[in-house]
């Protein structure tokens, strides 16, 4: 090897930039699509033959390319994208490097074919950048790649059978397809069209391509919603929790119409989700995120899958408090079929005045064990009888869930209202009941702190160390009391209550990664609601219990003014309705 530092050629800068940005077909496709999104087209088609190893064709009907431009578009750093320093800091195109077709060109045999809108004829140029040659092509611009790697051919080792490849390939289309509803997408695979998905114009179509593109399931257990807040705007679908998912594949996050992975991210909607879904589940959204482009750089990595917010607490916050809103939803929200986003409920609608300092020290579960039965006490004001004397469509509207007829085998309520028969789960919804009374309680009066008999000495890190310092009063809310001892020395010196006989060094720990990555941390408050979860669980109705009218219909009350009364603690759902035209197909009726 040269020890003499020399410039490298061409080609082979261009194979470098290609392993960036080319790592298989579907690379290729998603950097060709948003090149033909950028033209402003309103129709794409993607032809593929065995997996797109063999050859990509993607076909727009956008702005074009001029003749003179064509042989500088697959030259490195050219674009129409960028002009200035300050524009890369305003980025709202989905390219701006002007990397892709060179990078291709390097690693196969591109041909690039275009015509401007009032161009008079079309013209096309191959990957050596040339020759320029009259093509026949109406309008737009068509990419051509054939034999990928076909002269790298360790990099063509790596790739997977011709399933596999089309399978990643076509997902990039789909989540392309997901946030431009303007852009009728068509996908071939070897001559056959496997993917048409036409430009939805209105909510009901959106609707109908979102469910072509990922299933009808997931439309039909979705919450549509819009938020605005502090210059950002957020909406989409979230799924409710009872359709979680056993792996991370539906879950699709935009910012500025860019499809992103983003830990940030993740981290604020895993923490929305936290009461409602089981352990190890994850959840299903497709949410678009609208802010400012200055306020985030979008020019993090080759890929450009990441991106790097200017304001992150800002935006996790936002994103935490817009998902949590949605999904704290009572179930008077569903049962009525509304979609909007919920607005806070009056105090004096989620909460009764004495249970806003309701005690929580487990020394007086008694206490706390009998408040939160307290919907067992006679309700005369719900009762049938109660309500026939008003009119019907008033009772429909205020009672969503209806009223009780029976209880099944001391597990089920029945229930009738305006769609039909309601099913609940008494233990489930008491247990979501009792457990947003315990929240509300410790919102109303902290979180109590209770010191150690000898205190918890842990070494850490001189940031951390700091961040002790700097921020004690982030300590103090989460009800632990930490000083700082020496340079990488901190001593735990008081608890939660709830937590007393926790690992004060592991909670200290996993509390301060938090503040570190996130800026903020809810480990506390997590370990706090599994704590009460626990004795929700146990102050909860149990099976076999005889209920009267009087005490079912007032659980249903509680059920419909109560956040996330559709899933109990755990994400299990805690009712569920069986409309009249699903009881007329069990038994056949009208046939």
């Amino acid at each position: 090897m040269s020890t003499r530092i020399h410039a490298l050629p061409t080609q082979l800068i261009n194979q470098i930039a290609a392993g960036e940005v080319v790592e298989r077909p579907a690379s290729v496709v998603k950097e060709l699509l948003e090149n033909s999104l950028d033209a402003g087209a309103s129709r794409v088609q993607i032809d593929v033959e065995h997996g797109g190893i063999k050859l990509i064709r993607v076909s727009d009907d956008g702005a074009g390319i001029a003749r003179e431009d064509l042989a500088l578009a697959l030259s490195r750093h050219a674009t129409s994208k960028l002009g200035a320093l300050e524009d890369l800091e305003r980025i709202a195109s989905m390219g701006f490097r002007g990397e892709a077709l060179p990078a291709i060109a390097s690693v196969a045999r591109l041909n690039l074919a275009s015509r401007e809108a009032r161009a008079d004829q079309a013209w096309e140029v191959g990957d050596d950048g040339d020759t320029i040659r009259p093509a026949a092509l109406s309008a737009g611009t068509t990419v051509t790649v054939r034999d990928l790697f076909f002269n790298t051919p360790a990099r063509r080792k790596f790739l997977r059978t011709e399933k596999t490849e089309f399978g990643h390939l076509e997902q990039v289309v789909k989540r392309l397809a997901l946030v431009r509803h303007d852009v009728t997408f068509v996908l071939t695979h070897n001559g056959r069209e496997v993917l048409c998905v036409r430009r939805a114009s209105n909510p009901a179509s959106r609707e109908r391509r979102l469910a072509d593109l990922l299933a009808p399931a997931f439309v039909q257990n979705a919450l549509y919603f819009e938020h605005a807040a502090a210059g950002l705007e957020l909406s989409g679908w979230v799924a409710r929790p009872t359709f979680s998912r056993g792996q991370a594949d539906m879950q699709h996050f935009y910012v500025n119409q860019r499809m992103v992975r983003d830990k940030l991210v993740t981290h604020a909607v895993r923490q929305a989700y936290q009461d409602v879904l089981y352990h190890g589940r994850h959840p299903a959204y497709v949410l678009f995120l609208g802010l400012s482009p200055a306020l985030v750089d979008v020019n993090v990595h080759p890929t450009k899958h990441e991106v790097r917010f200017r304001e992150s607490r800002l935006v996790h916050d936002f994103l935490f408090r817009s998902l949590h809103q949605v999904l704290a939803a009572p179930a008077i929200e569903e049962a009525s079929g509304r979609r909007e986003t919920p607005q806070p409920m009056p105090e004096a609608a989620s909460a009764r005045p004495h249970q806003a300092a309701m005690p929580l020290p487990i020394a007086e579960r008694r206490a706390a064990y009998a408040a939160a039965r307290e919907w067992q006490s006679p309700a005369p004001d719900t009762t049938p009888a109660a309500v026939n004397s008003a009119p019907s469509a008033a009772a429909d509207d205020q009672y969503p869930l209806g009223f009780a007829i029976a209880q099944l085998h001391g597990v089920y309520v029945l229930s009738q209202n305006a769609e039909g028969l309601v099913l609940v789960d008494m233990h489930a919804a008491h247990e979501r009941i009792t457990y947003e009374v315990f929240k509300r309680a410790r919102d109303g009066e902290g979180i109590k702190s209770q010191p150690l008999l000898v205190p918890v000495g842990v070494t850490v890190s001189r940031r951390e160390a700091e961040l002790v310092e700097q921020q004690p009063e982030v300590f103090a809310a989460l009800g632990m009391q930490v000083d700082r001892l020496g340079e990488q020395s901190l001593a735990v010196r008081a608890l939660p209550a709830l937590l007393r006989h926790a690992d004060a060094e592991r909670l200290l720990r996993d509390v301060l990664a938090d503040l570190v990555v996130h800026g903020s941390s809810q480990r506390i408050l997590e370990q706090i609601n599994a704590v009460l979860a626990t004795m929700a669980c146990h102050g909860a109705v149990r099976a076999n219990r005889r209920l009267g009218l009087e005490e079912m219909n007032a659980l249903l009350r509680d059920i419909e003014r109560t956040e996330r009364s559709g899933q109990c603690n755990h994400g299990r759902p805690t009712w569920i309705q069986l409309d009249m035209q699903t009881l007329d197909r069990l038994f056949l009726r009208g046939r």
